[in-house]
């Protein structure tokens, strides 16, 4: 008989106390909620981005209330400027327990536009960056034999089509980050690392708050939901939480879609 060498115990916690989170693009419209919900659940949420004053920024907003949050300036596209971060963290807090990669960039355009500086540049701020983030957060997680989760910002756009609009570069990034969290997840599983996915459908966001105050275009944008709304930034930060917690301990390789049903009539 094989003994499993593991607390069987209930977990009945999602409490982050003492866990150092590193929240990618931590300061975006989804990120900021990712950052503060981590944060009020106890962990170090710390904020990284291109704009680091935007980082920073958030981060003294988080200590205001009470929470313990820095921000700090970080290129994704720049795999050196990650390994670096990465090990500065560590020799400052002792651990990245959490990666919560919010990153990503888009640049719409219809598939006999795109042109090769586009797709490159959506390409090194999504699907590359996660995967030197992962990597640089992952070789410090399996040398401090502690075990730990990569949560990455999906969409689902990483599984399914835009009708009329310009999404190539956008879903061939996505949908490559959701098989790569797959690898990640069974070549991390002997160290106790969990990789997972969150893909929200539309969500809805101080960005696109004022033109869904116009009734026919709410009506428009949550035709095909069956919750009949949009999600919110809270929706898809809760997702992030869960899987951050000791709760998913033995979820791993999976894609967690917050899109009120929409992809189950799809």
């Amino acid at each position: 008989m094989i003994k499993q060498n593991v607390d069987v115990r209930p977990q009945h916690t999602m409490d982050l106390h003492g866990k150092i989170a590193l929240v990618a693009g931590g300061y975006g419209a989804i990120g900021t909620t990712i950052s503060e919900t981590l944060a009020a659940a106890g962990a170090t949420s710390v904020i990284v981005g291109r704009d680091g004053d935007h980082a920073r920024s958030l981060a003294g907003q988080l200590s205001d209330k009470g929470y313990i949050a820095e921000g700090l300036e970080l290129d994704v596209s720049n795999a050196g400027a990650i390994r670096e971060l990465s090990t500065s963290l560590v020799k400052h807090y002792g651990s990245i327990d959490i990666l919560a990669n919010c990153v990503g960039f888009n640049k719409e355009q219809r598939m006999l536009d795109v042109t090769e500086e586009a797709f490159d540049k959506v390409y090194s701020r999504t699907l590359r960056a996660a995967m030197f983030l992962s990597q640089a957060v992952a070789g410090h997680q399996i040398a401090a034999g502690k075990g730990g989760s990569h949560i990455h910002l999906l969409s689902i756009g990483s599984s399914f089509g835009f009708r009329d609009r310009g999404y190539s570069s956008f879903c061939a990034a996505k949908g490559g980050l959701a098989i790569l969290l797959k690898q990640h997840a069974t070549e991390l599983a002997p160290h106790g690392i969990t990789v997972n996915g969150v893909a929200p459908g539309r969500v809805r966001t101080q960005k696109n708050d004022k033109a869904l105050h116009d009734e026919a275009a709410f009506e428009r944008a949550t035709a095909d939901i069956p919750l009949g709304r949009l999600a919110t930034p809270a929706d898809v930060a809760g997702a992030v939480h869960f899987l951050a917690s000791a709760l998913s301990r033995f979820v791993t390789g999976q894609i967690l879609y917050v899109d009120g049903g929409l992809s189950a009539c799809r």
